[in-house]
């Protein structure tokens, strides 16, 4: 409850009362008046669900984006030091001196912002944009600010050209390319099993069950500051048993003669027999693209390859969901687009069953002739 109160000193008026959190806050006045007149906007603004925060708003955005960072305790490490180098490199620069006051009231100059950004980065400038809206969501329900300036309608969604795509025979050439030591089954996993990055680098021996054709993925390795970070996959659908292609058993098999006998020994490793590092893996990588005339793939297009096949061979979206480790049917929507070519395969199919039925008849007398061609 809001009261005003003469302090002991009777010089000065003093207005208590608790926020919408419970929070007890206080503040004085040499004026009854202006103290009864704070008095009653505090108890209009705190019925109404308006109250803000005003010293809060008083903090810099660069002060507010690094206490929300240090208390995300539940973002994970990659996307973490993703969050930090969109700040440092596209919001702090631009907004990072502002009081969070100032940035409610800022509307135009994220507009401008992001619009200068998108013109040459428009993937950057959409995961920059998404990553301010959210820092301004939470001011707005802690009460920092009253409105969200991130109002761009679409400047969030990433509209990113199309990702290019090996043929089967070029992910063969590409893994025969891979030096010795295993990395050619890395390959060939990533496209026919459609494995991400991280999740390779995750696999251990025991993940492998040759006698049913399966591998289990459970966890997912990055590097970030700081080193080898082991974790569960990027999504809770993430972690998946697939069946293995058949044309891949006897890889996996030659391949998990050169694995350590422990179950957890890591079936991908760099020339010092120690797992793998991304950066190792990446310039082999580089050398194997440029020896097949395909400098434009990168590691994510082999996965997207494998989920385009697989569109291409019937998948449904709940099946491509499965084998993606998707847990959302817009992504896995993405690669419904490979049903065209099988929808023309299909086409031509029905025109074939046409043509023999059209044969069929023919060959058959009073059936597709006039009575007078027949005897």
């Amino acid at each position: 409850m809001i009261k005003t109160r003469q302090t002991t000193s009777g010089v000065r008026y003093e207005v208590r009362y608790r926020d919408p959190t419970g929070r007890e806050r206080s503040k004085t006045f040499t004026i009854k008046k202006l103290a009864e007149k704070y008095e009653r906007e505090q108890r209009t603004e705190v019925a109404k669900g308006t109250w803000l925060d005003n010293r809060q708003a008083t903090q810099t955005f660069t002060e507010f984006a690094d206490k929300w960072l240090e208390e995300r305790h539940d973002l994970r490490p990659r996307t973490l030091e993703l969050y930090r180098s969109v700040l440092k490199r596209h919001l702090k620069p631009t907004f990072g001196a502002l009081t969070m006051a100032k940035l409610s009231a800022s509307s135009a100059a994220v507009r401008s912002w992001n619009a200068e950004l998108a013109r040459e980065h428009p993937v950057t400038a959409a995961k920059a944009y998404r990553l301010l809206r959210q820092l301004c969501s939470t001011a707005v329900a802690d009460g920092i600010i009253g409105r969200n300036p991130c109002a761009v309608k679409g400047a969030g969604q990433e509209h990113s050209p199309e990702r290019p795509t090996a043929t089967v025979a070029e992910v063969t050439a590409l893994a025969d390319a891979m030096p010795a030591g295993g990395l050619r089954l890395l390959i060939l996993l990533a496209a026919w099993c459609q494995l991400r990055r991280g999740e390779l680098l995750g696999l251990e021996r025991r993940d492998f069950d040759l006698l049913h054709g399966k591998v289990t993925i459970e966890r997912s390795v990055n590097y970030v500051a700081g080193g080898r970070r082991v974790g569960p996959p990027k999504t809770e659908a993430g972690i998946r048993t697939l069946a293995l292609p058949p044309h891949l058993l006897s890889d996996v098999e030659d391949h998990l003669h050169h694995v350590g006998p422990d179950g957890t020994a890591p079936v991908f490793t760099g020339p010092q027999g120690r797992p793998v590092r991304p950066h190792t893996l990446w310039q082999f990588f580089l050398e194997a693209r440029q020896s097949i005339g395909r400098p434009d793939l990168t590691m994510h297009d082999l996965r997207h390859s494998g989920l385009t096949w697989s569109a291409a061979a019937g998948a449904t979206p709940a099946e491509l969901m499965r084998r993606a480790g998707h847990k959302s049917s817009d992504a896995a929507m993405r690669y419904q687009h490979a049903t065209s070519d099988r929808d023309a395969a299909l086409a031509e199919a029905l025109s074939a069953m046409a043509r023999m039925a059209e044969v069929s008849s023919a060959s058959r007398p009073g059936i597709g002739t006039t009575p007078e061609s027949v005897g």
